[in-house]
């Protein structure tokens, strides 16, 4: 009975130490605690009110899918929301207390601080300001406060003025704008203006091209027209570039296109029966991909145009998906059979000092770095639901990891944000494959793809 117990103990002592060791991976990543904001509805005068819808639901998204905030909700604001710094009433300081009574509130004489920091709201920080139509353009002056504070001058974090053109556009980019501003002062990055990449079949049975939207799934457009399969597209670090296989010439050769042109580059490949996964270097210079030598698909790397061809991987086994440290380029995460069922392993970029990174359960693919070089995301079939595919992200220092998705169809394909706090992946959890993000915790799932197959997306700044 007593050994009974201590196996017991030591199980279950086990399993906190991997729920801490998983809760390290998510915090070093989310960075612990979030501030609650409260975000009222602005307002415009004049013909900016026309297009204040498009701009308080582009604020509210901005800040609420950063994952920086606890979003204060609107149905607790108080009803004087101020507009600008001079709304604001400081109350007069209460008398002094009578003996044997409480003592008194100070006197309310307009909107105040307190009024958002304490209940029901409880926020840590309000966002507030007004639009107007200005010589034809959206003219927006925007605050955040700490309400926080006891005096407006140290309440106050920042205050601007944004201008856009006088229409639902223009509202919209100064609403990116000012959330972007709010959050860089908590160390947060907008993801207005970043692309995601991915792969569709709407356009026709049998053709897959290359498609991109913006990070929110908006302005969905066409970046391939071959009416071939085109697939596992790779984005360069400038988001100038972008690379894929097409079959569009009969065999599969990887293809470069501009981003900002739709030209085609050059690029000069190997001709083999498989060409596929390619990936940029941190500086853009050159291009990594796997291709069939002898029978078996190995990993190579060459400059940006192809030429330079030299091998890296040297066995007899499957070998595909290489991905480079964005951090220090030295680095490799790649998918390999050599030890069985295809696992993530990881080696330098002379093909040295190779690694098994997951334990050699189930089948793992997909790597993708984070920004910070420590972590990787990547698909396995290992945990809840067993046999299919599941998002996980590992600190590949320590080998730790935590699993996103749990028992809601196949999930694969994860790419990070450039925020380093969102991921975008594919799944099937609606019925056909379609684009997805979250939060690094698994949470804020939003579908931003319905029409046709889709899959393959690459987040790209």
């Amino acid at each position: 009975m007593k050994r009974k117990s201590t196996l017991m103990c030591l199980c279950v002592l086990a399993g906190l130490l991997l729920a801490a060791q998983q809760s390290d991976v998510i915090i070093k990543i989310t960075k612990g605690e979030r501030a609650v904001i409260a975000l009222p509805d602005l307002r415009g005068a004049g013909e900016a009110q026309r297009f204040m819808d498009a701009f308080n639901q582009t604020l509210w998204n901005d800040i609420e899918s950063s994952g920086l905030f606890k979003m204060a909700p609107k149905s607790l604001y108080p009803l004087e929301v101020p507009q600008r710094p001079e709304d604001f009433r400081a109350p007069l300081a209460a008398p002094p207390a009578r003996k044997g009574q409480p003592p008194p509130s100070p006197r309310r004489l307009g909107p105040w601080l307190t009024d958002w920091s304490g209940p029901p709201v409880n926020a840590g920080y309000l966002a507030l300001g007004y639009a107007a139509d200005q010589a034809g353009q959206f003219v927006l002056r925007g605050w955040l406060f700490n309400v926080g504070q006891q005096d407006l001058t140290n309440a106050q974090v920042f205050g601007k003025i944004y201008l856009g053109s006088l229409d639902q556009e223009g509202a919209r980019k100064t609403a990116h704008e000012f959330a972007a501003d709010i959050l860089a002062q908590f160390g947060g990055a907008s993801l207005a203006g970043t692309k995601i990449y991915f792969v569709t079949e709407r356009t026709g049975r049998g053709i897959k091209e290359i498609w991109a939207m913006d990070h929110d799934g908006s302005n969905q457009r066409p970046v391939t027209s071959y009416k071939s399969v085109c697939t596992t597209p790779a984005v360069s670090p400038d988001g100038a570039t972008v690379a894929f296989t097409s079959y569009v010439g009969g065999n599969p050769a990887i293809l470069l296109h501009s981003t900002e042109t739709g030209r085609r580059l050059r690029f000069y490949g190997p001709v083999s029966s498989m060409v596929a996964t390619p990936d940029f270097t941190p500086d853009g210079q050159k291009i990594l991909f796997s291709f069939t030598i002898n029978d078996w698909p190995q990993i190579a790397i060459s400059n940006v145009d192809g030429s330079d061809l030299r091998r890296i991987s040297y066995v007899r086994t499957i070998e595909v998906e290489p991905k480079v440290n964005p951090k220090t380029g030295a680095q490799i995460a790649f998918v390999s059979g050599r030890g069985g069922p295809q696992q993530i392993y990881r080696m330098n970029l002379d093909g040295t000092d190779v690694r098994l990174l997951t334990s050699g359960e189930g089948q793992a693919s997909n790597p993708a770095w984070h920004p910070d070089g420590q972590h990787i995301a990547f698909a396995w079939t290992k945990g809840y639901a067993p046999g299919n595919f599941n998002i996980f992200v590992m600190d590949v220092a320590t080998r730790s990891y935590v699993q996103l998705t749990h028992g809601a169809g196949r999930n694969e394909n994860p790419s990070w944000a450039p925020d380093g706090r969102h991921l975008v992946f594919s799944s099937n959890r609606s019925g056909g494959p379609q684009i997805w993000t979250m939060l690094a915790d698994g949470t804020q799932l939003h579908q931003l793809t319905t029409q046709g197959r889709n899959t393959m997306p690459v987040w790209s700044k």
